[in-house]
């Protein structure tokens, strides 16, 4: 006589996928909403990318009418305003979203200059996503880090990928910070405007030309011609 099968077959296989669809679903609104690669069965930074999600949401509605203002002239006002290194914010922006607003990292980074939650939380960004105050909170950040390491640039850029924490003088080598500032600095030297010319040096010509010319003596009373 056989045995029937259980009709609940194996729970086993029912918890895992109870387990990894919401994984799955999350993962993949992250790499739709976000503009990025993300694998689908990824375990790091599940509360960031949770959170960064669900800044988007609140944010989203916000400019589905009007739109995002061009990044760019926000970029130099931004630049101006903190006192950066003109061309500096703009290559960090181009490297870390690709001038994107609703840009969204695997690690659950926000916006145009990719805050993470907790970065963007201290810098008081209320909303990572509009391009304004998140790039505000990136300047500020990045002039922080450059007043830090006494405007060394190079490691101004990996504290701001890596955190100050983890630059002791050098720049980290981790697999990602020394690549993101080989990037950035690449992109940074591309973007800076020249410096202005210099004056070539004055010819010899130009040297006596700029010599004073003695100034004749005056003529004694005797030697000069009477009036009348």
């Amino acid at each position: 006589m056989r045995r029937k099968r259980s009709s609940g077959g194996f729970p086993w296989v029912r918890a895992g996928l109870c387990v990894l669809a919401p994984l799955v679903l999350l993962n993949l609104a992250v790499a739709f909403f976000g503009d990025t690669r993300v694998p689908l069965f990824s375990l790091s930074f599940l509360k960031e990318k949770a959170h960064a999600l669900s800044a988007y949401a609140r944010h989203r509605p916000s400019c589905v009418l009007d739109g995002h203002p061009e990044l760019e002239p926000l970029i130099r006002d931004t630049e101006r305003r903190h006192r950066l290194p003109p061309g500096l914010l703009r290559a960090l922006v181009q490297v870390e979203s690709n001038t994107q607003p609703h840009r969204i990292s695997p690690a659950g980074a926000m916006g145009p200059g990719q805050l993470m939650p907790s970065t963007a939380s201290l810098l008081r960004v209320e909303d990572p996503f509009d391009p304004a105050p998140a790039l505000d909170g990136s300047a500020r950040y990045l002039a922080e880090q450059l007043t830090r390491y006494r405007g060394n640039v190079t490691l101004a850029v990996a504290a701001y990928n890596a955190g100050p924490g983890n630059v002791n003088g050098r720049v980290p080598r981790n697999g990602e910070t020394e690549f993101y500032v080989d990037k950035v600095l690449t992109a940074y030297a591309r973007l800076r405007p020249p410096p202005p010319p210099r004056a070539p040096p004055p010819t010899s010509a130009a040297k006596r030309q700029g010599r004073a010319a003695p100034t004749p003596p005056h003529p004694s009373p005797e030697a000069r011609p009477s009036a009348g």
